[in-house]
């Protein structure tokens, strides 16, 4: 019985380490290559070398540490040679709990991992949707995305289309940088139409609010008129 209540569906320890995204419904939209990066406090090339899963400090939920060799550094973590990422789930002794849309990792094994902190410590941001599966393919190395239920909408033709595809990892950083340049542009557009909002001047306000303040300015020489007449 104790089995079985610890091996609750997670929502509950999902929601509580505020580690997942919500999702509205089974099949949830998948995040643009564009959200992954802006939402990473780091993207890496790292090799799975060390896994640890343990109780919760309540001893209610099982999480899992895993150790990742960094190769390559791609956003933040410049110079940082390892990097632990928790996810909820694993196993303790004969206790198994699991929890859908979390990568599971394998040591031994290449990945690329968007990475973002949490009260928890670092995981992977979106999830499986963050995490990048890393072969040898005759001279290249390719990265392709672990598989998820998350699914890709084109908003103008309002149905699911194909989700990204493998590509090398000099494309992918290519692409990690073009994102970065967009995001940083974008943002730049923002901050110059703020800045071509100006405040309004005197005469313009004037002028916006002419009846207003033709009619005070009337009431002020019917009363100097009337204080005049005394």
């Amino acid at each position: 019985m104790a089995t079985n209540k610890r091996a609750i569906a997670l929502a509950v320890l999902t929601a509580a380490l505020g580690l997942i995204p919500r999702a509205n419904a089974t099949l949830s939209k998948a995040a643009t290559f564009d959200d992954k990066v802006t939402n990473s406090a780091a993207i890496i090339l790292g090799k799975a070398v060390k896994q640890e899963a343990k109780w919760d400090a309540n001893h209610r939920w099982i999480l899992t540490y895993t150790t990742f060799k960094i190769e390559k550094s791609y956003k933040g973590l410049d110079g940082q040679q390892e990097i632990t990422v928790v996810t909820p789930g694993g196993q303790v002794g004969d206790v198994h709990q699991e929890t859908i849309g979390i990568p599971e990792f394998v040591e031994g094994k290449d990945q690329v991992l968007f990475i973002r902190n949490t009260s928890a410590g670092p995981t992977v941001t979106f999830f499986d949707q963050g995490a990048y599966d890393v072969a040898k393919n005759g001279n290249d190395r390719v990265v392709t995305p672990v598989a998820t239920e998350a699914v890709h909408v084109d908003t103008q033709r309002g149905m699911a289309v194909a989700s990204e595809e493998p590509r090398t990892l000099n494309q992918f950083e290519n692409a990690v940088r073009e994102s970065e340049r967009r995001t940083s542009f974008n943002r730049m557009e923002v901050i110059k139409q703020q800045k071509q909002v100006k405040t309004p001047s005197f005469t313009s306000t004037l002028l916006r609010y002419k009846y207003l303040v033709l009619l005070a300015l009337i009431g002020v020489a019917i009363a100097t008129w009337q204080l005049m007449r005394r």
